[in-house]
């Protein structure tokens, strides 16, 4: 262990034009490496010793971490070095590289980012930083992704928001510093609670929900992935909507285009126009999504169930929605009916804004009946009975028709009375003359 001590300050001598954050980085890689029996510590200073003699002509050795010199020289495989990239970020955490921030601990990680809680030094306040991981750093469609959120959430000021800060770049990490919004998610409270939340409760979640994507659509921005795990409630009991990662802007053409074809969204939450991938996905995506939402919290169920993302998603095509109220007799139609049009297959059935939303979400919080959900109920009632009176009357239309069209001689009634009184004259002509043959 002292040899492999000296050994590392031989790198630090060694290795004099990496930048600081770099030179800790190798550090710990070449103790990893070490331990494992991958290499020695005079195979980790040969190594930085012959990038050295290379001299000016040749790439810059701080744009080089250690690993990528292993594994150049054959010292080690990039498998391998993939094998200790949780134990290397363990000890080495990136987002310990962004400058003016103090990483005091991991808050979560998820498939696009790792998120971690820290102290930005110069307010001197708690903030949330959110870093692209090592394997999207060279992905351009994945970062690009990454600052468009950043600058999406940057547009928006509204306090049912987690708002964003920073967007930057540090080093070979994209880092992304937002508001830290103390609390749980609603995903936690109906997996903690194993029970629906209750109306009263998840109808003051949705009401502010619904207020913080009123504010993002009127600022012409799609947030396309409203889902109960990126609901935040504060200790206050504060609603923040969360993750801008997949908002787009409705005008982005362009980005609409790029995407045709390919669905965007939590597969349990995804509106069919998403799924479908089509290219002029609007506002009433993100109704949809609310309403699955909102049908989770108040049935304790996801409104369509199955054994893959694709079988989910298809049902969100395809099969006949379970009425919540089956599911939670508690519930209030008004509530109910809300539901049923957010989540509406057809968008042109839906709510077309959310200040029709919100106005309905408020009229059954305070014990009155959604309006605009029941317009949208009657006007599809009426529709209905139209198809029906048109029917009957082309039936009836058809008889009057009938009865009205000029009859033939056959047809005529006076044509069957001299018909019968025929028949009657003849069967007395026989029996008579039966009679009289006697």
């Amino acid at each position: 262990m002292y040899l492999f001590a000296f050994g590392l300050r031989g790198v630090y001598r060694i290795h004099t034009m990496a930048t600081v954050a770099e030179t800790n980085l190798d550090s710990v890689v070449g103790k990893l490496v070490v331990e494992q029996g991958l290499a020695s510590p005079e195979d980790v200073q040969e190594v930085l010793s012959k990038s050295q003699k290379k001299g000016p002509a040749a790439e810059d050795p701080s744009q080089q971490s250690l690993s990528d010199m292993l594994v150049a020289n054959g010292i080690v495989t990039e498998r391998q070095i993939e094998r200790l990239m949780p134990r290397i970020e363990k000890y080495h955490s990136p987002a310990q590289q962004i400058p003016g921030f103090k990483i005091i601990h991991r808050l979560g990680a998820g498939a696009m980012a790792t998120v971690y809680l820290a102290r930005q030094l110069s307010l001197d306040r708690l903030v949330a930083v959110k870093i692209l991981p090592r394997k999207y750093m060279e992905n351009a469609q994945f970062i690009e992704r990454f600052y468009a959120e950043g600058r999406a959430a940057a547009k928006l000021n509204h306090p049912n928001i987690v708002g964003a800060l920073d967007v930057g770049q540090a080093g070979k990490y994209h880092y992304f510093v937002m508001e830290y919004v103390k609390g749980r998610t609603v995903y936690d409270d109906i997996t903690d609670n194993k029970s629906p939340c209750s109306e009263e409760e998840a109808l003051d979640i949705i009401v502010q929900v619904a207020r913080a994507l009123d504010h993002a659509h009127g600022a012409g921005f799609i947030h396309r992935d409203v889902k109960p795990k990126n609901i935040m409630i504060t200790s206050s009991l504060v609603v923040k909507l969360a993750d801008m990662g997949l908002a787009r802007a409705v005008s982005d053409r362009e980005a609409a285009e790029a995407e045709k074809g390919k669905a965007y969204g939590t597969p349990y939450y995804i509106s069919p126009e998403q799924i479908r991938g089509e290219i002029d996905v609007d506002f009433r995506a993100d109704i949809y999504s609310l309403g699955c939402t909102l049908y989770h919290m108040v049935t304790g169920h996801v409104p369509f169930e199955g054994p893959n993302p694709s079988a989910v998603m298809h049902k969100h095509l395809k099969a006949r929605l379970t009425p919540a109220d089956r599911l939670n007799p508690a519930l209030s139609l008004g509530l109910c009916e809300i539901i049923e049009v957010c989540m509406a297959r057809d968008r042109d059935k839906r709510y077309q804004n959310t200040t029709d939303l919100l106005s309905d979400l408020e009229a059954v919080k305070n014990g009155e009946p959604p309006a605009q959900a029941r317009k949208k109920f009657d006007l599809a009632s009426l529709a209905s009975l139209e198809d029906t009176a048109a029917i009957d009357v082309s039936q009836m239309q058809a008889v009057a028709a009938a009865d009205a069209a000029p009859k033939t001689f056959i047809e005529q009634p006076l044509f069957w009375v001299a018909m019968i009184g025929w028949a009657v004259a003849l069967v007395l002509g026989v029996v008579t003359l039966i009679n009289a043959t006697r």
